[in-house]
């Protein structure tokens, strides 16, 4: 495994992958060399993820040893640890964690450790200009938590102990390859600079969707709750970053929640936060999203997915602006725009009693319906070249276009999983094409289940309509390929002459825009 695409993996797939199959510098399947890969990927990835988290709670410049511990603790958390500051000795910061990101996989492969280590380390470097990490106890190793101990005062720290980072470089990974390094770069902190300030692209060139962006102007600079209706991979989640860009909270956090994949058991801590104490295990009071998203905008997706007793909490901080930890007493007010999206039809859960009606209109104040990709067909065309020089700008392999029979293929699925499978067939179509045209494209399955109405003579009219559109475009790009030389270009779309001038007729194109010197056409010849 010398070779892979990071941009395919998750931090966590990729870490676990490495591990699964033992990959080293060139190939090597040593333990040393595993735990040295490791160390490179932190580096990497400690660098990205001080500066988004820097960006989104606007530091300053270096941190003091408090704005340290919340920094490299929220990193964690954010990755899906359970990571609190603990009693701590003179000049360090000791943190304690009861939940390991990797789960039971760091047991099989205790090396993970070094992941902490190492983004830990390489933070406390930069900030203190040095650092020893000390990792007391660890899970993976069958101890009841971990507690990672960081010395920033040589005097301080235990001699000989863990591992020492320095000059923004931890020594074990000083000697990794430049390639790897900057695949890495690239892999961790694409996220954080697609995310950071600014506002996400939307696409909008059907009438629907340019209604949706005019919706989001005006709903923006408020604090009125909203909430997004849509087909899984509409662009939901899209849309709630640009209502909270836009808006007077932009410079505040932006809390994503995916509530359907919290086990209901846990909901009500991570959502609220929990006391020390609160139950078994509660060494250290956890801040829940609504405290994280204090100031800014809390995301909650698949929000038909609450349990009762949560809409019940939830019901309370968007009429009150209070809740209470559990195990808490004390209320806490929670300063927090609500975002909420569903794939489902809520009306219906309300009549049938499984989502709380006053709930349902405290989050409905500004509606927002988002449609399926086959009902914006308008948008496919413009959609495709944004993505298309998304895909450039992410693997710098030049610029690429559909061809005729991948156009046509666009054009005839229905596109079940919308805009998201649109983007994902795309990027397969990019990777896998040698030339500057991609030729086809992998849809997968056509008869995935949808539950699509057959089109309607609208959706038919604005098909051909698209269809008609993207002919002309493909004509007049194979043209200027061909330097207007209408055989050539017959040749390539796989036509007859003929029936390329008649389209050329059709859409009222001139082949003689095109034409380049008589040199250049006797070379086309």
């Amino acid at each position: 495994m010398t070779d892979f695409s990071l941009s395919e993996l998750s931090p966590m797939g990729f870490l676990q992958a490495l591990l699964t199959q033992g990959w080293g510098e060139d190939g090597d399947r040593s333990a040393e060399a595993v735990r040295h890969q490791i160390a490179t990927i932190a580096e990497s990835a400690a660098t990205c993820f001080e500066s988004a988290y820097r960006a989104d709670q606007t530091l300053p410049e270096p941190l003091d040893l408090a704005g340290y511990a919340d920094m490299i603790t929220g990193i964690k958390n954010q990755i899906g640890g359970n990571f609190a500051r603990a009693s701590s000795p003179p000049s360090a910061v000791r943190v304690l964690n009861h939940r390991c990101p990797f789960g039971q996989t760091v047991t099989e492969a205790p090396a993970l450790c070094q992941m902490t280590a190492s983004v830990f380390g390489s933070i406390a470097a930069r900030n203190f200009g040095w650092a020893r990490v000390v990792l007391e106890k660890r899970l993976a190793v069958g101890d009841d938590c971990c507690s990672v101990a960081v010395y920033t005062d040589p005097e301080q720290a235990p001699a000989g102990a863990g591992q020492v980072y320095k000059n923004e470089a931890n020594v074990v990974g000083e000697n990794g390859s430049q390639r790897v390094q900057e695949r890495l770069k690239r892999f961790w902190c694409r996220q954080s600079e697609t995310e950071g300030p600014g506002i996400p692209a939307i696409v909008a060139e059907s009438p629907a969707m340019r209604g949706i962006l005019e919706t989001i102007e005006i709903a923006a600079p408020t604090d009125a709750n909203v909430l997004i209706q849509g087909e899984t991979g509409t662009g939901k989640e899209v849309v709630a970053r640009s209502i909270h860009a836009l808006g007077s909270r932009a410079s505040q956090r932006f809390v994503a929640v995916n509530c359907g994949a919290i086990p209901e058991g846990l909901f009500e801590s991570l959502v609220f936060g929990h006391e020390r104490g609160a139950f078994t295990g509660a060494h250290e009071v956890h801040h829940g999203y609504i405290e994280q998203a204090n100031g800014g905008t809390l995301f909650l997706d698949e929000v038909d997915t609450l349990p009762p007793l949560l809409q019940a909490k939830l019901l309370r901080v968007l009429q009150e602006g209070y809740y209470e930890r559990v195990g808490g007493s004390r209320p806490l007010q929670g300063d927090v725009r609500v975002v909420a999206a569903t794939n489902a039809d809520l009306v219906r859960l309300v009549e049938g009693g499984q989502f709380r009606t006053d709930l349902y209109y405290r989050l409905n104040v500004i509606p927002i319906a988002l449609p399926p990709l086959r009902e914006r067909l308008e948008d496919i065309d413009a959609l495709v070249d944004h993505f298309l020089e998304q895909l450039h700008e992410q693997y710098q392999q030049g610029r690429k276009q559909l061809g005729p029979e991948a156009w046509s293929r666009v054009l005839a699925h229905s596109w079940p999983g919308n805009v998201r499978e649109l983007e994902n067939a795309l990027e397969r179509g990019y990777l896998f094409s040698k030339g500057p045209v991609i030729q086809s494209l992998d849809l997968g399955d056509n008869r995935a289940p949808t539950t699509s109405p057959p089109p309607t003579n609208n959706l038919r009219m604005a098909r051909k309509q698209v269809a008609d559109r993207l002919e002309a475009r493909i004509l007049k790009e194979t043209l200027a390929q061909a330097a207007g030389n209408v055989r050539w270009t017959a040749e390539q779309l796989g036509l007859s002459p003929r029936a390329v001038q008649m389209k050329i007729r059709h859409h009222g194109i001139d082949p003689a825009l095109f034409q380049e010197p008589a040199a250049s056409r006797r070379n086309m010849e």
